[in-house]
Formats: structure tokens, sequence, C-alpha cells
């Protein structure tokens, strides 16, 4: 199946045609600058233009940075808090003329991992965190999503964890690979003694950089970068189609 795979980040927007069966962009990835205030109308906008790239007119799944039920925005630590209670996939589909599926970006990075990635064939309790502008999880118990999970938001350090290990904070404070994996390294050992995961898959766009910071940590649970590294969320997104709608979709 051909699905239009779109992932919503906190600096961007990527978008490319999915092949469902084996996983594979088939056409290079279009990337938008995320708007800045990433509005409902913004922010759909851009989506749309980007479906248009294709000229697209089958079905949209979208991954999008928030906790996501029935299509519908419930929080927004990282795009306009006017977003809080719009149904996303009504707008996405009003937008462009598509149905779509809406889900948590996270969420859609992790279906892409454990159906093509790292993943594949296991069948306990594994925990994929993606590391970017925040930090998102998606947890799986015999290959089935648990989602919105959102544990890049506990506290940590009197913080939300994200704001003090995100990708971006690395950045941000100029880290050298060892600081930054010290805080990863807290932020898992806080995360496992929530969760006690078999596996531990870490992914977002800084997974191309992990022989950096994977083996600085000291977890004795197993850890693995994502195979897909910044293609999971379009992928992802592309398979939450099949695997998440119609509870999470609109028809236009």
């Amino acid at each position: 199946m051909e699905i239009l795979g779109v992932d919503v980040g906190g600096t961007g927007i990527k978008v490319a045609p999915v092949e469902t069966t084996g996983g594979r962009l088939l056409a290079e990835r279009v990337y938008l600058p995320t708007p800045r205030p990433a509005t409902p109308e913004a922010v759909v906008t851009t989506i749309a233009e980007g479906a248009k790239t294709f000229n697209w007119k089958g079905p949209i799944g979208c991954g999008f940075p928030a906790v996501i039920r029935g299509g519908k925005v419930l929080t927004a630590a990282n795009v306009d808090r006017s977003w809080i209670g719009i149904d996303a996939s009504a707008r996405i589909s009003e937008q462009t003329g598509c149905p779509s599926t809406v889900a948590n970006d996270a969420d859609c990075a992790g279906i892409a991992e454990m159906r093509f990635g790292a993943g594949r064939g296991r069948v306990g309790v594994v925990l994929v965190v993606t590391f970017g502008t925040g930090i998102g999880t998606a947890l799986f118990h015999r290959g089935r999503l648990i989602p919105n999970t959102e544990l890049g938001h506990i506290e940590l350090k009197g913080k939300d964890a994200e704001t003090w290990a995100a990708a971006s904070i690395r950045t941000k404070e100029e880290l050298d690979w060892k600081e930054w994996a010290s805080r990863v390294d807290i932020y898992l050992h806080a995360v496992q003694r929530y969760l006690w995961p078999e596996l531990f898959i870490l992914g977002g766009g800084i997974s191309a950089d992990h022989q950096h910071f994977v083996p600085l940590l000291t977890l004795d649970t197993e850890i693995l970068p994502a195979a897909m590294r910044n293609e999971a969320g379009i992928v992802g997104a592309a398979l939450a189609v099949e695997e998440l709608a119609p509870a999470t979709s609109r028809s236009a």
C-alpha cells in the first residue's frame, strides 16, 4: 500500500510517500521548516504544501509531537498551545482532501522500528526513545503499542526531562558527547526504574551518531540504536494508517 508519511517535528516537517509492505520511501523526502509559531493553520498549511509536492490524492499518516487521542491533540509541548483540543485528523483531511490518520510522533517512529528496524521480532517489553527537539517514547509489549507514554516529560533534576537531556539541549548548551551521554544515562536509569524494559531502542536523527554516546551508557539493559535512523517517523506515520485507523482517523 502507498501512503504519504508526514513527520511533524519541533524544527522541521518531513514528508514522503511510503510503500508500507517493505517500509521504504518511494521518493526523496521533502523537508519544510516547522512554522513559527506552530499554530494549527500554519502547520496544516505546511503539511498540505508537502502533499502537493507529490500531487498526493491518497491516505496520509501524520506523526505529531503531542498526545493524540481519536485524532485530537491533547498536549502541546513543542507546538503552539492553540493546538490543544484540535481534531488534527479532521483539519488535515479538510486542507488536503485526503483521508488522514494522526498519531504521536514517537509512537510512529516506534511502530516503524518494531516492524522493520531494531525491534523486529522482539516480543518482550521494548521502549523506543527518540532524542530530538524533545524526548519522545514509545512502549511496546509483545510487539503491541501502548500509546502516548510521554516519558520525556518525567521530572529529572527538578526539570522536565527533555529540557535537560534532549538532543537539542546538547547543541544549545554545547555539550560534548561525554557530557550529554551522562545526562542520557541518568534519564534512562530513571525510566528503567518505572518500566524495566528488556530493550531500549534509541532513535531520532542523533541515532546516526550512536557510536559517540551509546558505548558511554552504563545500563545493564540491552541498548540498540534505531536502525531506520531519521526515516522512522515518516515510515511509521504511514504504517499508523494501517495499524491505528479507524480509531485515530477521519475521512475527507
